[in-house]
């Protein structure tokens, strides 16, 4: 089936295609490797940031409060991140990435790697570059 004339050369049709097919790509190579998006971005936040609250966690991540329960519960039970009482606030529980969550998280990070080399296969070297400085002045 054709695309639909009307939209098939806007930009936000395109966007979203290529956004989808970069998500598709992601999604794969993260399953592929036993884990989603969201545990990579909570793992990646903790990894730059350090020990955090559940709620700062959803702050620097993007992600939903009740979806970064669920993941931090998932981190949890693979061992990937552990959860302490705040010692300045016993109500809280602060979140630390583990040594196996350290790990993950760099074999995680070829594994992005080779995600972005397949969206981009399309194009060359230059056109690459290009296309990326030019989705940083869209952003």
């Amino acid at each position: 089936m054709s695309p639909l004339r009307r939209v098939a050369g806007q930009p936000t049709w395109l966007l979203s295609r290529a956004n989808a097919r970069s998500q598709d790509l992601l999604r794969e190579a993260f399953a592929g490797e036993g884990v989603r998006g969201y545990d990579f971005r909570v793992l990646a936040a903790l990894d730059q940031y350090g020990p955090a609250s559940q709620a700062d966690l959803g702050r620097r991540t993007g992600i939903d409060r009740s979806d970064i329960v669920a993941t931090l519960n998932d981190l949890a039970a693979h061992g990937f991140a552990q959860r302490k009482p705040d010692t300045a606030d016993r109500r809280r529980n602060l979140i630390t990435i583990t040594k196996r969550g350290a790990a993950t998280l760099e074999r995680l990070d070829d594994v992005l790697q080779e995600v972005q080399n397949a969206v981009l296969a399309p194009l060359t070297p230059n056109e690459q570059k290009t296309f990326v400085r030019l989705l940083g002045k869209l952003t």
